[in-house]
């Protein structure tokens, strides 16, 4: 028995969520046994089933919809024409795709950080959480000045600057919180390789663990600093060397990284 309603909404609401991850788990199991004789066909619907795994994400969508941003910014260089307008009307769009998002780095900044993070990490990352909440949280009324329903356009205008330097002040401390994290990880690698001594470090499980882990914040670093250079474009701290068409290119990449950090990961599996 339930203890109360609450908690058999939350049950419905999770086995409703791992539909489809459920789906996905058998047509994986199903290609594993067919081995070697799988099908084109078979194929086929394992990636037709990550695409659909992927794009029911609702970050996802934004991230897409972020890429047709600011490729069309990127396409337009700020000059009026229909790639212009492309950008305004997907950056009103992903707009609602981000409505009450703050809550997730507010559900963050107070939640107990991992054991045995160091205390200078700790406080990038609460800062970060505390900057990207109120950025996410202002941008809310940037959408409503500019669907009408917030009338005072000059506060708007503040609001939306506000929102962008918080934006940029949470990119910088991911970036910090990325570097210090590689340099721990680094630490780590070398210290395990003096363990492992000759044998191959390759084919050691823990090691390969540690690289892909280096591997996947070094990108995340990477991303934190092009989303930098986008807030600083948008705000035109430097207007002559980060113009609408630089801003929109690393908008662009930023976006496509995003995206592959959003993959799912697909089965292996040959095909004849």
């Amino acid at each position: 028995m339930f203890q109360s309603t609450e908690q058999k909404n939350q049950i419905i609401l999770y086995i409703i969520r791992s539909n489809l991850r459920r789906k996905l788990a058998d047509l994986c199991f199903e290609l594993e046994k067919s081995g070697e004789n799988m099908s084109a066909l078979d194929a086929t619907r394992a990636e037709l089933a990550l695409a659909i795994l992927f794009l029911n994400k609702a970050e996802a969508r934004d991230k897409i919809c972020r890429a047709i941003q600011y490729g069309s910014k990127y396409l337009s260089n700020g000059e009026p024409g229909t790639a212009q307008n492309v950008d305004k009307t997907t950056s009103l769009a992903r707009k609602v795709f981000r409505l009450f998002k703050f809550v997730n780095d507010l559900h963050a900044l107070i939640s107990p950080t991992p054991p045995g993070t160091p205390l200078p990490i700790v406080a990038l990352g609460k800062s970060k959480n505390a900057l990207m909440s109120t950025f996410l949280f202002l941008d809310q009324f940037v959408w409503l000045s500019r669907t009408g329903i917030y009338k005072n356009k000059e506060g708007a205008e503040l609001i939306g600057k506000i929102s962008l330097y918080c934006w940029m002040a949470g990119s910088t401390c991911t970036s910090l919180i990325e570097l210090a994290e590689l340099g721990r990880l680094s630490a780590s690698m070398k210290k395990l390789e003096k363990k492992l001594n000759n044998t191959d470090k390759y084919q050691n499980e823990e090691y390969l663990l540690k690289l892909k882990k280096s591997n996947d914040r070094t990108l995340a670093l990477v991303k934190a600093v092009m989303d930098l250079g986008v807030a600083a474009g948008l705000l035109q701290l430097a207007p002559n060397k980060l113009t609408p068409r630089v801003t929109g290119g690393l908008g662009f990449l930023s976006s496509l990284i995003s995206c592959y950090q959003l993959l799912p990961s697909s089965p292996k599996a040959k095909t004849t």
